[in-house]
């Protein structure tokens, strides 16, 4: 199963390694600056976050390394493996789970807290892409697939509620099926049967919708509506954004997040204080750090030896752009406030270890490009 030679370390993909640490650092550096204190001699004390952080970074990157350590052929053999795995966690997680914000989506296991829908996201890339594998060409999927991988994890992940994870779920499907090659007819029934479902399922997800994921898509449709309270969110993001004009206000000089007019700033709204501090020509240098990460994985995709390489690092590159077009979107006002971070960026321990372990799985796929499938 373990396999080290002189060809992995020589052809290590170090230019991804070294895209996705830089991102992170950059983040750690930006909760430290979102949570300080704001006036000095302040009463309180400045939370750890970014100490954590800089401990899962630590663990994150052993995680990574293990995994490119693995061929990941084995992980084309154990896909469906992880994937009850997963979906058995998900389950999990809304008998036991812990709620928080109005949230269950945790399990708590006395010495760590963790997301499972964080680890299940890979577990679905690397499922679905090994049963699209076995597929033929401009073959029909049949509705169990649609069940098994699209109504079930969809549903499971709706009731927690995770909005933001149910939108990537669904991207990744449509966008894994037409890489395998879904014929066009297919792909326009889809789009019309869609199209007339929309009033029918959005009344039906509407009303099931919590009052304040309700509040959201009503301030995204119009902040002003309220901006002090279910348009606050966006207000002061843009507030953020716009006070850091062409070149920011300089690094620990930010107010909106450690005066506490930013909510989530360490979270969810993390680019919100990085652009305040580094202004425009600083988000546009973060910008092209996630552009050249996500033309390597394309690259990489592209690179792969076989097919099941080929989808799984698609639909890698594929979660981390969602994410970070959602992310970015919503703190500019131009997408709804979902909860969806921003890889690498922002706080969490279990969503800072999934994304290196699928960053792991990318670079394995391109260090192990020269090696014959078996």
């Amino acid at each position: 199963m373990l396999k080290i030679d002189r060809r992995l370390i020589k052809n290590f993909d170090w230019v991804t390694f070294g895209l996705i640490l830089a991102i992170t650092l950059i983040g750690i550096a930006t909760i430290y600056s979102a949570t300080r204190l704001p006036v000095e001699g302040m009463d309180g004390s400045q939370p750890d976050f970014y100490l954590k952080q800089m401990l899962w970074l630590c663990i994150s990157i052993i995680a990574l390394f293990a995994v490119v350590m693995i061929d990941y052929v084995w992980f084309y053999r154990l896909a469906y493996i992880f994937y009850a795995i997963g979906l058995i966690l998900l389950i999990a997680v809304l008998i036991a789970g812990k709620s928080s914000l109005g949230a269950q989506r945790w399990l708590n296991l006395g010495f760590i807290a963790f997301q499972p829908s964080e680890f299940f996201r890979l577990a679905f890339i690397m499922a679905f892409s090994s049963y699209l594998v076995n597929k033929n060409l401009y073959e029909r999927i049949p509705l169990s697939c649609v069940f098994v991988f699209g109504i079930i994890p969809l549903f499971l992940i709706i009731l927690q509620p995770d909005l933001g994870t149910g939108i990537l779920l669904i991207s990744l499907f449509v966008i894994l099926s037409v890489m395998r090659g879904l014929s066009r007819k297919i792909i326009t029934l889809a789009v019309i049967v869609s199209l007339i479902s929309i009033p029918f399922l959005g009344h039906i997800f509407w009303e099931n919708m919590k009052d304040y994921q309700k509040n959201r898509l009503i301030a995204f449709a119009d902040p002003e509506v309220d901006p002090s309270g279910i348009g606050y969110h966006i207000n002061q993001s843009k507030v953020a954004i716009g006070s850091g004009s062409f070149i920011g206000k300089g690094y620990l000089k930010g107010t909106q997040g450690p005066l506490r007019f930013l909510p989530e700033k360490h979270t969810d709204f993390i680019f919100s204080v990085f652009s305040e501090e580094w202004g425009f020509l600083g988000s546009m240098a973060l910008f092209s750090l996630y552009i050249v990460l996500f033309l390597r994985g394309l690259d990489t995709a592209k690179k792969a030896k076989d097919e099941f390489g080929k989808l799984v690092a698609t639909g890698i590159v594929s979660m981390f752009f969602i994410y970070f077009l959602v992310n970015t979107g919503m703190t500019l006002g131009i997408m709804p406030v979902v909860g969806v971070p921003l890889p690498f960026m922002s706080y969490g321990g279990t969503a800072l270890l999934s994304n290196f372990v699928a960053a792991g799985v990318l670079i394995n796929i391109r260090t192990r490009r020269f090696e014959l499938f078996y």
